[in-house]
């Protein structure tokens, strides 16, 4: 067998980002830019007025209060055809172009305006560039806005938008497929065979996947059937950047897909015995020209979810150079004991945890153990690996791997 670590790494080493595309701004939050993104405009493009006031020239104000003629009204949006002389001023709102030979604003609600309309009193001395957005106060031309490598996040996509780009150069997330193998499994609703069972891992992989923010691609189920189970693969290496399947990787005689997935990948393909448990069997293999990662998980549903984010998702993280976001990890303090027996694997066990008073994490309860048993974790928030040995004391502080870090904290109050 080999270790989980190790198997890990083996994974991961082999893989490579996909290539950067472009894609629309409105499609490019949350994904890593494969290039610098440069301003080629000034943020502000123009002076203008940061506040509803009265656009004038500070020198004017020297000494006050003095009254100042009002000789007309800036909208946002309006160009100025006029300009400010000495003892005059301009109504200006918020958004509306410096006129030419003002140089400061006095706020509205510190000016007193004349019954008519036509006069302000300015009652303060006013320094030149008061309440005044000068341009490139926040974006200079040749400024990097976004650096190759960053995630675009809202702000970043606000600003480039702010900038007129109708597309960006990122690294895309995979488009992965999922395929469910055996003659045991029966996909859809209706009434049930006998010795059949209903496909779970199908449905859990789509759902996992689309949580992860990648699309995903249903290659449907197949019979235990070596020919069939190579065309699906290879169909669904065709059609995606990626492919997971579930079934078939173990020593029965029915275990086609590990056969399928070497010969498919060759020289390029592994079939392990990793020291984990649950999800024992694994085997992976880059396919074709593309090099198309292929992931066989073992078919049991909850062996297939601690597979998946063991080793998919991560994988997944690597293929988009990080626009899949990795899973949180913290430190959280066992409130139970967790025993277990030693056998030479690991453990992955799903635990619910949450925030106590102290601010600290702390696991509260293990769930029910059983690589079938996926109604029994279903409540899990977080993953604990257990090494092998005696197990683990209440009290000890290890490593969370977090599912739903929402559900760590309880709900609070809206304001």
């Amino acid at each position: 067998m080999i270790e989980l670590e190790e198997a890990r790494r083996l994974v991961l080493s082999a893989l490579r980002p996909l290539a950067p595309c472009e894609v629309p701004l409105a499609r490019a939050l949350d994904h890593v830019a494969a290039a610098d993104v440069v301003a080629v405009e000034p943020v502000p493009r123009f002076a203008n007025s940061s506040m509803d006031g009265f656009a004038l020239r500070a020198e004017d104000c020297a000494t006050v209060p003095v009254t100042l003629r009002v000789t007309g009204t800036i909208f946002a949006g309006a160009t100025p055809t006029s300009e400010v002389g000495p003892g005059e001023a301009m109504r200006i709102m918020t958004g509306a172009p410096l006129p030419r030979g003002a140089n400061a604003i006095e706020i509205v609600e510190e000016a007193l305006a004349s019954a008519s309309g036509d006069g302000v009193e300015v009652r303060r001395s006013i320094a030149p560039g008061t309440f005044v957005r000068h341009p490139g106060d926040d974006v200079e031309v040749g400024d990097v806005l976004v650096a190759s490598g960053e995630v675009i996040d809202a702000s970043r996509l606000a600003v480039l938008a702010g900038q007129g780009l109708a597309s960006v150069s990122v690294f895309p997330r995979p488009i992965v497929g999922v395929l469910s193998t055996g003659d045991e499994v029966v996909a859809g609703t209706g009434t049930l065979p006998d010795s059949k069972i209903r496909d779970l891992n199908g449905p859990l992989l789509l759902a996992l996947l689309a949580a992860s923010g990648v699309d995903a691609v249903d290659l449907g189920v197949v019979r235990d059937d070596a020919d069939e189970v190579t065309a699906a693969l290879r169909a669904g290496v065709e059609a995606c950047d990626a492919v997971v399947s579930t079934g078939g990787v173990s020593v029965g005689d029915a275990d086609f897909v590990k056969h399928a997935v070497l010969a498919l990948a060759d020289a390029e393909a592994r079939s392990l015995k990793v020291a984990v448990r649950p999800g024992k069997p694994f085997a992976f293999g880059l396919v074709g020209e593309r090099k198309v990662p292929v992931f066989a998980l073992a078919g049991n549903p909850v062996s297939t979810k601690v597979s998946f984010e063991m080793f998919v998702r991560p994988s997944l993280e690597a293929l988009s150079h990080g626009s899949v976001a990795p899973r949180l990890t913290i430190a959280a303090e066992l409130g139970i004991a967790m025993p277990r027996t030693p056998d030479g694997r690991a453990h992955v066990v799903h635990v619910t945890a949450a925030t106590a008073p102290d601010g600290r994490v702390h696991v509260l309860a293990a769930a029910r153990q059983g690589s079938h048993l996926l109604a029994a974790v279903s409540g899990a928030n977080a993953l604990v690996v257990v090494p092998d040995g005696e197990g683990l004391a209440a009290g000890a502080v290890v490593p969370l791997l977090v599912l739903a870090p929402t559900t760590l904290v309880p709900p609070t109050r809206a304001f």
